[in-house]
């Protein structure tokens, strides 16, 4: 067992949920104090999102990079790097950060939508109704793996009338850094070529746990929605 991570189950899922109750206070917070807003760079809004974790929560590390993106950003997967762009004021928003909580990993994604425009806001609306399906197949499918869950959520966006635009639908959250014990790349994440059976212990004998996380593109449009959260433990476990 590697050193200094945590083996008791209970205990493990209570300080994941927990990570995850803090980030969405985090999210929260942002959308009160008017972080993302009209005139606002999305670079300026992450580094905001930065100064106000570490005064709220204490944070000062984020297990993977925050991404605020904003218009024709949208459209870029996680692993882009878009060029900076100015929030317009009715513009569609996407947040995900990665906090890490006293050693624990937290990973959220939620869109937002400045004016009124109801394609937009149409979008905003699927990304919970696909996350749902997809969760509730999970629930359904006990054997299930990362590509048949992909597969799923992909036939899913499709159904609802958009393009699914990652090329992950989600991946393993634990322990910072998870990494150390979660086995080989690829079975890491909710991805064709994942084979894996989802439910399942990693190389250090625990359970994995889940993100699962929605990505919805309108390449005419030029806008594009996220969102992401625990999948198999917490309040939208089933």
């Amino acid at each position: 067992m590697t050193p200094g991570i945590e083996t008791d189950e209970d205990e493990r899922v209570r300080r994941l949920t927990d990570a995850e109750a803090r980030a969405l206070e985090l999210f929260d917070a942002v959308m009160e104090r008017g972080i993302v807003a009209a005139g606002v760079s999305e670079r300026a809004a992450s580094d905001a999102v930065r100064d106000l974790a570490a005064e709220m929560l204490g944070v000062d590390r984020f297990w993977h990079k925050r991404i605020v993106r904003a218009g024709p950003n949208t459209l870029h997967p996680y692993a882009d790097n878009p060029p900076d762009r100015d929030i317009a004021a009715d513009d569609i928003v996407f947040l995900d950060f990665g906090p890490v909580l006293e050693e624990w990993e937290a990973d959220v994604g939620r869109t937002v939508v400045l004016g009124d425009d109801p394609h937009k806001h149409a979008l905003a609306d699927a990304l919970q109704t696909v996350w749902d399906g997809a969760r509730d197949h999970f629930v359904a499918t006990p054997d299930i793996t990362g590509e048949q869950l992909y597969a799923h959520v992909c036939g899913l966006a499709a159904d609802a009338g958009w393009e699914f635009g990652g090329s992950i639908a989600g991946h393993l959250v634990g322990q910072f850094p998870h990494k150390q014990i979660s086995g080989s790349e690829i079975d890491c994440y909710v991805a064709p070529g994942s084979r894996e059976p989802m439910r399942r212990n990693d190389r250090a004998g625990l359970a994995t746990h889940w993100i699962l996380e929605v990505h919805l593109v309108d390449r005419d449009a030029q806008i594009g929605g996220f969102t992401e959260q625990l999948l198999d433990i917490g309040p939208n476990a089933r």
